[in-house]
């Protein structure tokens, strides 16, 4: 029987029982034949698929992204380190101001050296000879008096044209009295005698405004909510000054202690405090500054780069406090009258010479200390560098030189404690800096220096001893048993090491 078709069936065709003659469709269709053969770059571009198929099965599947960047455990020593360095670096400017301002208040010998030069500069002495002399012509009109002169004359019976003349000549006159007041007031302000007056005063002033703020002034003191001047060393100075005059019932006046109210005594009270604080805190704050930075280095996980650091940021630092003492500068010199700005300049660059001295000092060392941070690092650079120091230093120390060095007892010794002695000397160095008193720019390059020139004689006096000389390693006993107890060491050839035949090989 044969197939059935129901193009409108919706089930499936429906077989007689008998195999069927193909439709037309099977008719049509050709049968598969067997497959061509592969060329070789088909079979080569097909080994290639099949190897990225394989690998791609084999690797493992990508893990999802994270949500967030996970975070490895904290580590606190850098935390540490890093606050210690930020409150050092902080705290470096102020105590080079704190420092600056305590021994202006509290060191007289400190304050004089500081202003004393301001009464010896020409600027200064020439504003100040210019401003004595306009007050007296202020107070001391010249040309008035020399008309009311001429005016009286003329009421004595001169002639008019006289009269007349004389008017003319009272501007002349009064300028040539000017400037002849002029010259004598420069010639008083700029001999020695008024220039040591000066200090003088400044020093006498200045130990009456410390001994003040220490508590320690007897002049003035407390009383109810004033703070007041005891006049009794007034009193017995124009005392003793009447009676040399002659006036001797001056002598018979009693001790007497009267008062002159000065200002609030909470104002004193205030300064007395904040006076004690600064002392504290200039005394102090640079040895704590130093110990957070120090400490801040050790605690940091790669040292180096954080001394690289500390050296910049005080450089830089450095360099911040003196642009703002030049914005200083400008803001005071322009608060002056023009005639004055020339002293005010003067004025203001003698003051804070010494906080510059400060500054450079502390930016050598900075820069000394990242030298030698960056120098003792990996760059190409610093390792350049120290070969060739290092050959240099060689190149001395060959030949007979290296013999006996390596034959006496320094050569092996330098060898055997070398980073003892280097680390010694730096500290050593660094000692010395911190001792001195206000060291210079100056002083610590040569400091600098001499701690290089030292370095290099101990990298010249290093050299080990000779390979005769030194001590055999210790040679095993070839029957003494190893550590598992089976006796001498076997080989796989029969042997052992002392090259005898084994029994029963």
């Amino acid at each position: 029987m044969s197939v059935v078709d129901r193009p409108d069936s919706s089930g499936p065709a429906v077989a007689t029982g008998a195999p069927s003659a193909p439709t037309t469709r099977e008719a049509t269709t050709p049968a598969p034949d067997t497959a061509a053969p592969l060329t070789s770059a088909e079979r080569a571009e097909l080994e290639r698929l099949r190897a990225e198929l394989a690998a791609l099965r084999a690797a493992p599947p990508p893990p999802p992204p994270p949500s967030r960047r996970p975070r490895g455990p904290i580590r606190w020593a850098s935390v540490a380190s890093a606050v210690l360095l930020v409150l050092g670096l902080l705290l470096v400017p102020v105590s080079v101001l704190a420092v600056w301002t305590h021994n202006q208040i509290s060191d007289t010998d400190r304050f004089v050296a500081t202003m004393g030069p301001v009464l010896d500069d020409p600027a200064v002495q020439t504003a100040v000879a210019g401003r004595v002399t306009q007050e007296v012509f202020t107070q001391v009109d010249v040309q008035q008096l020399a008309n009311q002169a001429v005016d009286a004359l003329a009421a004595q019976g001169l002639p008019a044209p006289i009269a007349d003349r004389l008017h003319g000549l009272t501007g002349p006159l009064a300028d040539g009295t000017r400037s002849f007041v002029q010259d004598k007031v420069q010639e008083l302000v700029s001999s020695p005698a008024f220039v040591a007056a000066g200090q003088q005063a400044l020093t006498v002033t200045h130990q009456q405004l410390a001994a003040v703020l220490a508590g320690q002034s007897s002049a003035i003191t407390v009383q109810g909510g004033d703070a007041v001047l005891d006049l009794y060393p007034f009193v017995e100075a124009a005392k003793q000054r009447l009676v040399a005059s002659g006036f001797e019932l001056a002598a018979k006046i009693p001790p007497i202690h009267p008062t002159i109210a000065l200002f609030p005594a909470s104002t004193l009270i205030r300064a007395q405090t904040l006076y004690h604080l600064l002392d504290v805190t200039a005394t102090w704050l640079p040895w704590l500054t130093l110990a957070f930075l120090i400490g801040g280095a050790l605690l940091a996980r790669n040292r180096r780069r954080a001394t690289l650091v500390i050296g910049l940021a005080v450089m830089g630092t450095m360099l911040a406090l003196a642009a703002a003492l030049l914005v200083v500068r400008g803001i005071v010199v322009g608060a002056v009258p023009e005639q004055s700005s020339a002293a005010a300049a003067s004025a203001y660059d003698i003051i804070v010479r010494f906080v510059r001295a400060a500054l450079r000092t502390l930016f050598v060392v900075g820069l000394v200390v990242a030298l030698a941070a960056w120098v003792t690092g990996p760059s190409s650079a610093a390792v350049r560098i120290r070969g060739t120091l290092a050959r240099g230093v060689a190149s001395l120390r060959r030949g007979a030189v290296a013999r006996r060095l390596a034959e006496g007892p320094v050569g092996p010794w330098v060898h055997d404690h070398l980073g003892l002695v280097r680390t010694a000397l730096v500290v050593l160095a660094a000692l010395v800096v911190v001792l001195l008193d206000r060291p210079s720019g100056r002083t610590i390059l040569v400091v600098v220096l001499v701690l290089l020139v030292l370095l290099g004689i101990v990298q010249f006096l290093d050299q080990p001893r000779p390979a005769e000389h030194r001590p055999a390693p210790p040679v095993a006993d070839p029957q003494s048993p190893v550590p598992d107890g089976t006796g001498p060491t076997a080989t796989g050839d029969g042997h052992d090491y002392t090259g005898n035949v084994r029994k029963g090989s």
